[in-house]
């Protein structure tokens, strides 16, 4: 497949109006929607910025290639944005980024996109055909440079044999989360330098498409020294034995000639592989239970969402407006009251469970878990008890699910090849299932118990009790901005949600929309403490902080975070305290100033909440801006 049959005038901006490195993304995805390439922008925008904080996508020399791969793609394709006055991304050489290319992968895309989508990547490498790129004056003329760069190569640049020169022989292994991009250009860059310095160098792309350029066991058994630029998981048992580099992907596109010049010295450690601690052996790390829990609960958060808020709109008529004895039913209220709450939230648990499950074992994991977190929700042991041990329930039926299938799947390892074909669809579900359940059975009545004794605690909690809890939560919303601290708050809130403590949610609501509308007030009050770039973020960060997305904050939090986080965790801290002292409660988990109009108690209370939002919104912003030094040379 060609570049430019991804790559069109309908999705390149010859000059782009963005300042900030927030604002071209945003212009080049406005791009591909109108393009027509997605159907969902803003599920296709959360994925473009979680590869952002994977690592930057500005990899240096005027260059910068967000990248996805998405459900929310149509049609794979490329958008390309220029700035001649240049933006600052935040990239490996810490000069601003000029030519933007943004890749868009569909989840189904086929191997022709892939190669395309990567040999744009390499073709970036090329100083001449940026300089065309450059200096193009027409949308035709960008394409046209595209066109006779893809004519002079024809094909992808990965080299198949190895570069040959010295007596030292060097392997390289690079990969990076999606495999479109990094993945080729290190691998282009690498082969590049190894000409230029003589050196005998074979890479190997671990990419979308699958792994390119293998390493033989003849070609490890030789090898002087190997460099492993990757910034996600490669096969290393390998490599037991050699000299050893690990490093990011980034570094082998801007640090090449150094990681080189450290394999021909051998200037690594050798690698020890160490079977207890491989990850494909399944034994878990702090890191890998933190990524199985998120996993569960990224995908729960549809079912609490959409339930949580479908549930708060039925209440619009009338409290009682979904019972049919009550004078206040209403029978849209009342559908609305069971898709909400009889069907989403019904799931959240046994969903949670299953997708933690299938993190943990992939596909053989779902069943167990999902069967095991309906367990967790049903089966009571408690008389007059309903909702059963809820979310711990659903957590430990994940994981407990996830093991146990990880040991069937051990346990049918040894049955002849003829009955592979039985595996996934007799043996793991009927004893996985069987297992869980069993256990889950056992388990849950005790689990019961303790959950809902402990959700009695808390809604036993009041005066300076429980602001202070409000406070703690309020802080924990904002000390790692969206990461696993503000990620557990949340998940604590959704849990006494779902046990029908409406306190909670409202608080860490409440405290997660403070440090984006904080840091905005900032930057409108306190202009010549910010760059021009940051108060362009600013007016960004007042939208997404009314939106409860705490994640607007992280431009602020990356390049200032010892004034910036502790201003946000003290105006976070304010609301959370403040939010628990009005005894606010609200039932809707997301949605941030769009339901707050479905606050409990009416209009006094709403008024209130947002109080609480404001005062430390205030606070954080004026702290912000005290700390803060005069940037006036940035302007």
């Amino acid at each position: 497949m060609k570049i430019t049959q991804l790559l069109t005038e309908a999705t390149i901006i010859l000059d782009v109006k963005a300042t900030s490195k927030q604002s071209v993304l945003t212009e080049l995805i406005d791009q591909f929607e109108r393009a027509g390439n997605l159907t969902d922008k803003e599920a296709f925008t959360r994925d473009i910025l979680a590869r952002e904080e994977q690592s930057t996508t500005g990899i240096g020399d005027g260059i910068a290639i967000p990248h996805a791969k998405s459900a929310a793609v149509k049609i794979p394709g490329i958008a390309f944005g220029r700035s001649l006055q240049g933006i600052d991304y935040a990239s490996l050489d810490g000069q601003p980024a000029h030519l933007f290319f943004m890749i868009a992968a569909s989840e189904g895309a086929n191997n022709d996109h892939l190669e395309a989508l990567s040999r744009l990547a390499t073709f970036l490498m090329d100083s001449n055909f940026r300089e065309k790129v450059l200096g193009a004056t027409s949308k035709s003329e960008i394409l046209q440079a595209v066109n006779d760069k893809e004519t002079e190569l024809d094909g992808p640049e990965v080299v198949e044999e190895p570069t040959k020169g010295s007596t030292s022989k060097i392997l390289a292994v690079t990969a990076c989360p999606t495999g479109i991009a990094h993945t080729y250009m290190a691998a282009q860059k690498l082969n590049e330098k190894a000409k230029e310095m003589g050196i005998s160098l074979k890479v190997e792309t671990n990419g979308s498409s699958g792994v390119k350029n293998r390493l033989t066991d003849a070609d490890i058994e030789e090898a002087d020294a190997i460099i492993v630029a990757a910034d996600t998981k490669v096969e290393m048992a390998r490599f037991n034995g050699k000299p050893v580099i690990q490093t990011k992907v980034g570094k082998a596109i801007y640090e090449t000639e150094q990681l080189l010049n450290r394999a021909i010295l051998k200037d690594a450690p050798i690698f020890k592989y160490d079977k207890s601690k491989d990850d494909t052996d399944n034994s878990e790390t702090k890191s890998g239970i933190y990524k199985h829990l998120m996993n569960g609960v990224s995908n729960m958060l549809p079912f609490v969402v959409g339930g949580g808020i479908l549930i708060a709109l039925s209440f619009f008529w009338g409290i009682n407006s979904s019972d049919p004895t009550s004078a206040d039913y209403n029978a849209f209220a009342a559908m609305l009251n069971i898709i909400g709450g009889g069907n989403a939230f019904f799931l959240m648990v046994p969903v949670l469970a299953g997708f933690i499950a299938s993190s943990i074992a992939e596909r053989p994991g779902f069943a167990p878990g999902m069967v095991g977190g309906l367990i967790a929700i049903t089966v009571t042991g408690v008389d007059g008890v309903s909702g059963g041990s809820g979310f711990l329930g659903g957590i430990i039926a994940g994981f407990l699910a996830g093991y146990v299938t990880v040991l069937v799947k051990k346990m049918f390892a040894a049955l002849p090849a003829a009955l592979e074909g039985l595996k996934p669809v007799l043996f793991y579900p009927v004893f996985s299932i069987a297992i869980t359940g069993l256990v889950m059975m056992m388990i849950n009545p005790p689990l019961t118990t303790l959950y809902t004794g402990m959700s009695a605690f808390l809604e036993g909690l009041g005066g300076t009790n429980q602001v202070l809890v409000g406070i703690l939560l309020g802080a924990m919303m904002a000390i790692d901005m969206g990461g696993p601290v503000n990620k557990a708050a949340y998940t604590f809130g959704i849990a006494m949600l779902d046990a029908q403590n409406f306190g909670f949610i409202a608080t860490v609501m409440a405290a997660g929309m403070v440090p984006p509308l904080g840091m905005a007030i900032a930057t409108t009050l306190f202009k010549k403490r910010f760059t021009k770039q940051e108060r362009e973020a600013g007016k960004t960060a007042y939208v997404l902080g009314a939106c409860f997305i705490t994640e607007g904050v992280i431009p602020f939090a990356a390049a200032d975070p010892a004034r910036v986080i502790p201003a946000s965790v003290v105006g976070a801290a304010l609301t959370g305290g403040l939010t628990m002292l009005f005894d606010i409660g609200l039932r809707a988990p997301h949605g941030g100033v769009f339901v707050m109009g479905l606050v409990e108690g009416g209009i006094g209370k709403v008024l209130l909440y947002a109080v609480a939002i404001i005062a430390g919104a205030v606070v954080t912003g004026l702290l912000a801006g005290i700390l803060k030094k005069n940037k006036m040379q940035a302007i």
